[in-house]
C-alpha cells in the first residue's frame, strides 16, 4: 500500500525519515491512470517499482535539486527512477496531467477566465539545446502563463537570448488550458504595437505599459492599467519555481527532461489548487 502524504515528515538528503510525498493520494488518484504500472516480468523476481513511487522520487528531485545518486533509499533505485522520468517526458506525460488538472479547475470555475498574466525568468545553463548568450550569462528563459489568480496554464522552454515579445504568441499556442485568454497582462516588455495588433486578430487583449524611450504615439488604454496592478501574481509564480531547485540551475542537457520537469513542477502546483475551496 502506498504511503499517505502524511506519513511522515520530509527528510534531508542521506536522512532516515520517510519523505513526504508532494501529491496527496486524492490528487494522485485524479492523475494515477495516465501513468501505467509495469507488468511484472516472465521470469519472476522483484515486483517492478509502482507508478506513485517513481513519480515522488521524480518529484523529490526536482524539489530538492539533489544528485540523483542521492535519492532516498525508500523510493526505488535512481536508475529505474531516471528511465521512468525519461520514458515520461518523451511521452509529454507530466503536460497531460497537467492539463487534466487545470482543465478541471476551470470547469469547476476555479480559473480566472477574465485575465492572464504571463512573465520570464532566467536560469544558467552553459550548454545545450536552447541555451543562449544574455548579460548575465549563458542560460535558458522559462515563459509562464497564468491565470488571474497565478495557476500556471502554460509555459515554454526558450534559449535567453530572443527578446521576450517574440516569445509570447508561442506561449500562448503551448498554452495547457484549453481556454484562450481574454486579457494578457505583461510588463513594457511586450510593448510592440505589432504584438497588439496580432492578439486582438485572436481575441486576446494586451495590457502592457508602453517604454519609457516610445517614439510612436500611445496606443495602449490607460484606463485599463488598474488591472496591471495583480501582476505580482505571475511574479509569485515565478519566485514559486524557483522553490523547486533543480530549475534554479538547469542541470539537464536534453531539452525535454528539462521541460519535463517544468512541466511537473506546474503539475504539482495546479494539484494544490483542488485543496481550495470552491
Amino acid at each position: 500500500s502506498h504511503r499517505s502524504h502524511s506519513a511522515e515528515a520530509e527528510s534531508d538528503v542521506g536522512s532516515r525519515m520517510e519523505p513526504e510525498f508532494e501529491l496527496t493520494d486524492e490528487q494522485w488518484d485524479l492523475i494515477s491512470d495516465l501513468f501505467d504500472n509495469p507488468p511484472p516480468s516472465p521470469q519472476g523476481g522483484r515486483p517492478p517499482a509502482s507508478a506513485r513511487e517513481c513519480f515522488e522520487a521524480i518529484a523529490w528531485i526536482l524539489r530538492t535539486g539533489a544528485r540523483w545518486r542521492d535519492l532516498p533509499p525508500h523510493f526505488p533505485s535512481y536508475v529505474t527512477c531516471w528511465r521512468r522520468l525519461k520514458k515520461w517526458t518523451e511521452s509529454g506525460l507530466f503536460k497531460k496531467a497537467w492539463a487534466r488538472l487545470v482543465n478541471k479547475l476551470d470547469r469547476e470555475g476555479k480559473i480566472d477566465r477574465e485575465q492572464s498574466m504571463a512573465d520570464g525568468s532566467f536560469h544558467q545553463q552553459k550548454k545545450g539545446p536552447f541555451v543562449g548568450k544574455t548579460k548575465r550569462g549563458k542560460g535558458t528563459k522559462i515563459m509562464l502563463l497564468t491565470d488571474g489568480h497565478g495557476t500556471p496554464c502554460g509555459n515554454i522552454i526558450a534559449s535567453a537570448s530572443p527578446h521576450e515579445v517574440t516569445l509570447i504568441e508561442p506561449l500562448l499556442a503551448n498554452r495547457a488550458i484549453h481556454r484562450r485568454p481574454r486579457t494578457l497582462i505583461y510588463d513594457k516588455a511586450a510593448d510592440s504595437d505589432l504584438l497588439r495588433t496580432r492578439l486582438h486578430r485572436r481575441g486576446v487583449d494586451l495590457i502592457a505599459p508602453h517604454k519609457i524611450n516610445r517614439v510612436k504615439p500611445p496606443t495602449q488604454d490607460r484606463r485599463k492599467f488598474r488591472r496591471y496592478k495583480r501582476r505580482w501574481k505571475v511574479e509569485r509564480s515565478i519566485s514559486w519555481l524557483q522553490n523547486f531547485r533543480r530549475l534554479v540551475t538547469r542541470y539537464e542537457f536534453y531539452h525535454h527532461l528539462f521541460q519535463g520537469f517544468v512541466n511537473l513542477a506546474c503539475l504539482i502546483n495546479v494539484a494544490k489548487g483542488f485543496e481550495r475551496p470552491s
